[in-house]
């Protein structure tokens, strides 16, 4: 058994993991699991650098993660930054702040190696109940990561596509006008395509949903009156039933949105991009299994996500360290 702790810092939130793993029986056992919007990426795609107030709201939680670590005991912690650090200029300062904060190196890892820790942290859950292949889709803040498999990645790419760019590149009123709505629709039809290239989305059988839009989209399709873990993790929803929430989310406006009892604060801004990213993909994926012979009706979301498959690679890490 080893204790380890998962920090996942993406373009929006920030979210730790400290678990109990025993790679002997293949489980992982929560002892905490937290988030926090820190909106790192916040004007990093217009800018190309991590903005100062952003970077003191992630280092000041990565503190506070620390000292989480320290009272539990963790043996062992990784640091994984994603999209927006990947795309900053001024990454080695925040890289710095990490180390300083922390006590160990944060990794800027690319893209395909988020997509197979994503796929890592959700198959591990859903083998035993659905059909493979898996195609696991991470929706972020920056980035979208689809990636398509059995017990293993075969086909993995990552798109630059996620609610807060979205958001900040098209959505500009609220709630968003048809034009940027047909805009915003136009730059995710085109990373599909792309993305389509490299992964064949017609091989899914089953679809699965990560990261907050899609928990949020879940909440709202089930019509939680507040967010409820064990009721969106797993859950299993018709493919009509999850375009009608995304439709719905999306034609609020922030008001609406916010009043929604599930509904994170720090996730009202970007929600309607969010939903409008997750609707583009499950119609692209229930068309491409279509065209092959086959058909999508549900898609399932998961709360085992990143986090996870980081976790899991810690504790092995550990484990060949001790070897």
């Amino acid at each position: 058994m080893t204790r380890v702790a998962a920090i996942d810092c993406g373009t929006n939130s920030i979210r730790l993991l400290v678990a109990d793993v025993d790679a002997e029986a293949g489980t992982l056992t929560d002892l905490d699991r937290r988030m926090e919007v820190v909106r790192l990426g916040q004007g990093v795609d217009r800018t190309g650098r991590i903005a100062p107030e952003a970077m003191a709201r992630t280092l000041d939680a990565t503190r506070r993660y620390a000292d989480v670590c320290r009272d539990l005991g963790v043996e062992a912690v990784r640091f994984v930054a994603t999209s927006a650090s990947r795309d900053a200029e001024n990454r080695d300062e925040f890289v710095a702040g990490v180390r300083e904060a922390l006590g160990v190196e944060p990794e800027v890892i690319g893209g395909v190696e988020e997509a197979a820790l994503s796929f890592r942290g959700a198959t591990g859950v859903l083998g035993a109940t659905h059909d493979g292949p898996f195609l696991v889709v991470d929706l972020g803040g920056g980035s979208t990561e689809v990636v398509l498999g059995e017990r293993e990645p075969e086909a993995a790419y990552s798109m630059d596509v996620g609610c807060v760019r979205i958001t900040e590149r098209h959505l500009l009123a609220d709630p968003p006008t048809a034009e940027q709505v047909a805009a915003a629709e136009a730059d995710v039809r085109a990373a599909l395509d792309v993305a389509a290239q490299h992964v064949p989305l017609g091989r899914t059988a089953t679809l699965v949903g990560l990261a907050g839009s899609v928990t949020t989209i879940t909440a709202h399709a089930l019509r939680l009156p507040a967010y409820d873990r064990d009721a969106i993790d797993g859950a299993v929803l018709a493919v009509d039933d999850v375009v009608a929430a995304c439709d719905d989310l999306l034609a609020r406006d922030h008001d609406a949105r916010s009043s929604l009892g599930f509904m994170h604060p720090g996730r009202v801004d970007v929600i309607g991009a969010g939903a409008l990213v997750w609707r583009a993909v499950v119609e692209r994926v229930r068309s491409e299994v279509a065209a092959s012979g086959g058909a999508l009706t549900e898609v399932v979301t998961s709360e085992h996500d990143i986090l996870d498959g980081i976790a899991w690679s810690v504790a092995e890490r550990t484990a060949a360290t001790r070897a």
